[in-house]
C-alpha cells in the first residue's frame, strides 16, 4: 500500500473559519471503492510516523482515511495550546479544520458518504465531543478526556467505541464515567479499560521526544501491544458494524 498522500485542505478550511494553511494525509484502501471514510485526529505531539501508521492501518482495514494536521498553520509551538483548549471546549479554529476533513471525505467520489472519527490522546478528546455534535456516524475515542455534564454532551451522540488504560494517571475513572453516561442516554457503545495499559498504549512505538522518554516510561506512557491488539480488534469490529455495514 502506498504511503498517505498529502492533500491541501486550505480553501475549504478557511471558508469554514479554519486555519489559513491546512494540509491533510489521505490513505486509500487497496482495490476499488467506494469505502466508508474515517477522519483521524492526531495526538498532542502532532503528525508523526506513529500517527501516519495509524492512518495507514485504517486504510488497510477498508476505510478512506484522512488525518488533518491541526498544527499546520504555525507548528506545534504556536498551535498546541489553542488546539488543546479547542479539544475540550468544542470551540475554536481546529473544529473548522476537522469539519473540512469530514466534508472532504463525505464528498469524495471514493467515499460511501458515511464518515467516522478516531482520535488518540488530544485527538480522543476531539473525537468524543465530535461524537456528541452529531456530524459523524461513529466515533473511536482513545484515552480522551470525558467532558463535564457528560450525559448532556453525549445525549445526541453517534455510536462510540472507547479504550482507556488502567495505568493512565491522568484519566482515572474516565472509562467508568463514559460507560455510565452512554448507557444513561441510550447510545450504542463499547467502552473498555485495560489494566496493563497506560496513556498512548495504542501507539506501535515510543514517540515522545527522546530526552523525555525515561519519564514517559516511568509514567507508563507508551505502547502496550497486547492491550492495543484487543483495542484495534474492537475498533475494527465496531466501525465495521456502524460504518461499513450500514
Amino acid at each position: 500500500m502506498p504511503p498517505p498522500e498529502s492533500v491541501d485542505l486550505t480553501a475549504l478550511g478557511t471558508s469554514l473559519g479554519g486555519s489559513r494553511r491546512l494540509r491533510g494525509h489521505l490513505a486509500r484502501p487497496e482495490g476499488d471503492g467506494p469505502w466508508p471514510g474515517v477522519v483521524v485526529v492526531h495526538e498532542a505531539l502532532g503528525v508523526d510516523d506513529v500517527m501516519l501508521r495509524q492512518t495507514e492501518r485504517l486504510a488497510q482495514a477498508g476505510y478512506l482515511t484522512l488525518m488533518p494536521d491541526l498544527f499546520a498553520d504555525g507548528g506545534a509551538r504556536r498551535c498546541l495550546v489553542p488546539t488543546m483548549r479547542a479539544a475540550t471546549s468544542g470551540r475554536g479554529r481546529a473544529w473548522a479544520d476537522l469539519e473540512a476533513a469530514r466534508r472532504t471525505l463525505a464528498g469524495h467520489p471514493d467515499c460511501t458518504g458515511r464518515v467516522g472519527v478516531i482520535g488518540f490522546c488530544m485527538g480522543g478528546s476531539f473525537a468524543l465531543i465530535a461524537a456528541g455534535q452529531g456530524a459523524f456516524d461513529a466515533a473511536s475515542v482513545n484515552y480522551g478526556l470525558v467532558p463535564k455534564e457528560t450525559e448532556h454532551a453525549l445525549a445526541k451522540s453517534c455510536p462510540v467505541v472507547a479504550s482507556y488504560g488502567g495505568r493512565d494517571r491522568l484519566l482515572r475513572g474516565a472509562a467508568a464515567r463514559l460507560e455510565a453516561a452512554l448507557t444513561a442516554v441510550g447510545v450504542p457503545h463499547d467502552v473498555k479499560e485495560y489494566p496493563a495499559a497506560g496513556h498512548s498504549f495504542l501507539n506501535d512505538a515510543e514517540n515522545a521526544p527522546r530526552p523525555l522518554r525515561p519519564l514517559t516510561r516511568i509514567a507508563g506512557i507508551g505502547p502496550e501491544p497486547e492491550s492495543a491488539a484487543d483495542a484495534w480488534r474492537r475498533i475494527e469490529a465496531f466501525f465495521g458494524k456502524h460504518l461499513a455495514d450500514s
